[in-house]
């Protein structure tokens, strides 16, 4: 208990802060509303534990030992981000009335846990910093996954309900346009620490 308490806070601190699901939720309550986000909503509150789970029980340690598919899955995902920021920040309101551009489905918010440089520290520092030595693995994983899981629903869910408010304010479609700019700026800098780590992998 005293662990699942510990991880919870840690799990409510680092999942309410802005990142690059809560900036893309947001924006998507925006642009398409909370019942068209569902799905992308969904996708992050499982998938991201589902990840916290896959790293636990190994996966982790297969990626300490190759350093170098590690570099290659943060620069792929930081690729993706670039990508879904410039796609954000160049939505229009016209675009979205006319159905060009959809949010992202359950599944591609799943997988895109997967290349969330965020999720990866989040993930990794968890099962580092709540692990022991002289405890059973499998029984302290599940705590740390029960506890992202009970956090993920308020914590993100609060960014989808801004979203959606912000979209009752926003019917000027400057204002929205302005308001999509933001977001894809704000997205860019959240993977700056991602583009360092990478910058010194290579340069050390």
């Amino acid at each position: 208990m005293e662990i699942f308490i510990a991880v919870f806070f840690f799990a409510f601190s680092t999942t309410i802060t802005p990142g690059p699901n809560n900036i893309m939720i947001m924006s998507s309550g925006v642009n398409y509303g909370v019942k068209s986000s569902l799905p992308h909503f969904l996708g992050i509150c499982l998938g991201f534990p589902a990840m916290v789970l896959v790293v636990g029980m190994g996966f982790g340690s297969v990626l300490e030992q190759f350093p170098l598919l590690h570099q290659m899955i943060k620069i792929a995902g930081t690729l993706y981000l670039l990508w879904l920021a410039w796609v954000i920040g160049s939505q229009t309101p016209k675009a979205i009335e006319k159905g060009d551009r959809k949010p992202l489905t359950f599944w591609q918010a799943v997988l895109f846990q997967w290349v969330n440089g965020k999720a990866w520290v989040m993930a990794t520092g968890a099962v580092a910093a709540f692990t022991t030595v002289a405890g059973t693995l499998w029984s302290e994983v599940m705590e740390i996954t029960a506890a992202f899981l009970a956090v993920a629903f308020p914590c993100v869910g609060v960014w989808l309900v801004a979203g959606a408010g912000l979209r009752q304010l926003l019917t000027n479609h400057t204002a929205q346009r302005i308001f999509n700019v933001s977001m894809a700026l704000l997205l860019v800098f959240s993977v700056l620490p991602v583009v360092y780590d990478i910058w010194t992998f290579y340069t050390d």
